[in-house]
């Protein structure tokens, strides 16, 4: 179980490595402690009462137009910051950063995007919505560039915050580090999961707390339809949930996790930990990864569990540990918003492969350049 030398050692400790939590993941690997069947939990899993499972009222009742008012206070108060999950190699896009991939033409890329929905819903003193990118190891050096090359696609700069998660290091089935070819370790990033402490190591969440920064909107960087809007911040808010997490139809290809009752409470559990005999069928939604949080909910400490998962790295089976952004739910008070999944006003257009996005340009296009839809 030889450690990584001086020089590796060098470079993943400016992204927080923990070599004594790899040393204990590497001896539970190897002990059998941590595996895929460890994953699974233990206690009953049933459907969470309907109750718990909450729509958006009508865009043309009195409802909802008071919901839209109290988002749009929000953020005219500037009270707003947008969080995109921007790490990962994106395997599946040929292993390129995904966030700088362009989406719309040459120059409106993923994170481009992102800071158009933000500077849509400028503050009453004239400010954008803050974006905070949590990039990897992987992605930093590239979105940085991306950000300068485009000049910060018009957004100002003291408005785009960069941080990074954290780093570890693929292992063998047996526990040993995971080789290349070329005889180099593995790095990764250890799962969305990182975000609430990332962020506060950053001191980015003591910051924007002080700015008079209230609820968060944090969403994969691939999921176009995850935008600012009014409407779902205002039930965030009313709601006085610290979190409200979005759940879409569940289509049959879907792998993920969906919204449990779980010893007593209702909460998110990932594909990941169901018992091997479980159907999973008794939900029909699905976690979007698309979350609101109250920001001054996340300034604590979360103990959230460490998953086994297997990966494909140069035709060879790696293991890397990952914990889950959704597992906060577990700690949170949370609320649970079903929302659309086609039209323009999607929440839940995802891009994993280069086919998904050649074939939903056009529905992108209307999501982002068209007049608002009625209704």
């Amino acid at each position: 179980m030889n450690g990584p030398n001086e020089q590796q050692l060098a470079f993943l400790q400016q992204y927080g490595f923990d070599a004594e939590l790899q040393k204990r993941w590497q001896q539970d690997v190897a002990a059998g402690r941590l595996s895929k069947a460890g994953n699974a939990i233990t206690g009953e899993l049933l459907a969470p009462p309907p109750s718990a499972l909450k729509k958006l009222p009508g865009s043309q009742t009195k409802a909802a137009r008071e919901l839209e008012r109290i988002g749009r206070e929000a953020l005219q108060k500037g009270e707003v910051g947008v969080v995109v999950l921007n790490g990962g190699m994106a395997t599946r896009f040929g292993g390129v950063v995904k966030g700088v991939v362009p989406v719309l033409g040459k120059e409106r890329s993923f994170l481009a995007l992102a800071v158009e929905d933000c500077r849509k819903h400028p503050s009453a003193a004239g400010a954008s919505v803050p974006l905070f990118l949590m990039n990897s190891f992987a992605t930093d050096a590239a979105t940085k560039a991306h950000f300068v090359q485009h000049g910060h696609f018009g957004a100002e700069e003291a408005r785009i915050h960069h941080f990074t998660q954290s780093i570890a290091l693929r292992m063998t089935q047996r526990g040993d580090l995971f080789k290349l070819h070329n005889g180099e370790l593995s790095p990764y990033g250890p799962g969305h999961g990182d975000f609430p402490s990332s962020f506060r190591r950053a001191g980015l969440l003591q910051s924007f707390l002080a700015a008079g920064g209230r609820w968060l909107l944090v969403r994969n960087v691939d999921n176009v339809g995850a935008r600012i809007d009014p409407l779902i911040l205002g039930h965030h808010i009313k709601s006085g949930m610290a979190a409200t997490c979005e759940l879409a139809p569940k289509w049959p290809e879907d792998v993920g996790g969906s919204p449990f009752s779980y010893l007593g409470q209702t909460q998110l559990v990932e594909q990941i930990r169901f018992p091997a005999d479980f159907d999973p069928s008794i939900v029909d939604v699905f976690n979007t990864n698309t979350f609101t949080f109250r920001a001054e909910a996340l300034d604590r400490d979360f103990d959230l569990g460490w998953y086994f998962v297997e990966k494909t790295v140069e035709e060879k089976k790696a293991v890397q540990v990952e914990h889950l952004i959704g597992e906060m739910t577990a700690h949170l008070p949370t609320g649970y918003l079903c929302v659309r999944r086609s039209g323009q006003k999607s929440r839940f257009l995802p891009m994993k492969t280069p086919d998904d996005l050649n074939g939903a340009r056009d529905e992108i296009a209307e999501m982002y350049d068209a007049p608002p839809e009625a209704g």
